[in-house]
């Protein structure tokens, strides 16, 4: 689509993973850019120029379906961008914006306990919620279909993920991958997605780990309960087996049978609701 590629220029992104999680794991998955147009770009979002990267086909005629991909705790480093990576493969204009970008860079850190008190702690929902809206119209600007759009999010992202299901009207679809669904509130963070089970506007397919000790059961079937109470489009899978970050193949915590397993369910999902590609 020349016309799109005249319009869009990428820079190289950074390829490391959060000082946070090293070393990585050898179960590390990289997935190569063959065929796919991927790399850094900016955003005009509430004034700003927001850091993203994308990654979608090389070619391809039409408009593609848009995927927000919104960022583990740890920002967007190489595991996210190897994610956006994996949807354009599948034929999907996936782009992950830096949602941290105000109040810090993620790779300053190298313990997780300071990571979340001195940076994502400050990181307001609503924020966030707005550079999310700005992303998937600057997409729909350059390749995607806003009428296709779809979110996943991991960890701080799988919050995120429930969150915008009940913020943007036009979303189809949103996978969220144990992402915490109650907990304390704050000024930055004033709801939980238990609060907002009511409000969801878009499908929400929920991957969480029965082994996870951040998000006990009880958390998951009291947002079931939430979900049931307000008749919503939604369900929750867990896999007894699984930890937190079950996805994270670069991290001791990744359970390759659950993650394929919830990967493809993600896919059917999206499928199920429209968020498909004819790529």
């Amino acid at each position: 689509m020349k016309k799109e590629e005249e319009l869009l220029t990428l820079k190289q992104a950074p390829t490391s993973f959060a000082p946070a999680v090293t070393p990585v794991a050898s179960t590390t998955i990289h997935t190569d850019t063959d065929g796919l147009h991927a790399g850094q770009t900016t955003i005009p979002s509430q004034g700003e120029d927001l850091p993203a990267y994308l990654a979608r086909p090389e070619q391809f005629s039409g408009k593609l379906p848009i995927i927000l991909v919104v960022q583990e705790i740890f920002g967007v480093h190489e595991h996210i961008q190897d994610v956006c990576r994996r949807l354009a493969k599948q034929g999907y204009l996936a782009i992950a914006p830096e949602l941290y970008f105000r109040q810090g860079d993620p790779r300053n850190y190298t313990e997780i306990s300071e990571l979340f008190e001195k940076l994502v702690s400050k990181v307001p929902d609503q924020q966030v919620l707005s550079d999310l809206d700005h992303t998937a119209h600057w997409a729909s600007q350059h390749g995607g279909d806003i009428s296709k759009l779809g979110i996943t999010g991991f960890c701080w992202g799988g919050r995120i993920a429930w969150l915008y299901a009940a913020h943007n009207p036009q979303l189809k679809a949103g996978v969220a991958w144990y992402g915490k669904l109650v907990g304390n509130k704050t000024l930055t963070s004033p709801t939980n997605p238990v609060d907002r089970a009511a409000a969801l506007d878009a499908p929400v397919l929920g991957l969480y780990g029965g082994q996870d000790t951040g998000i006990p059961l009880d958390t998951v079937e009291t947002m079931r309960q939430a979900i049931r109470a307000a008749n919503a489009n939604a369900e929750i899978v867990v896999y007894p087996e699984a930890g937190h970050a079950f996805y994270a193949d670069y991290r001791p915590s990744y359970n390759a049978e659950a993650a394929h397993d919830g990967w493809q369910r993600m896919l059917d999902f999206f499928a199920q609701y429209g968020v498909k590609s004819s790529q």
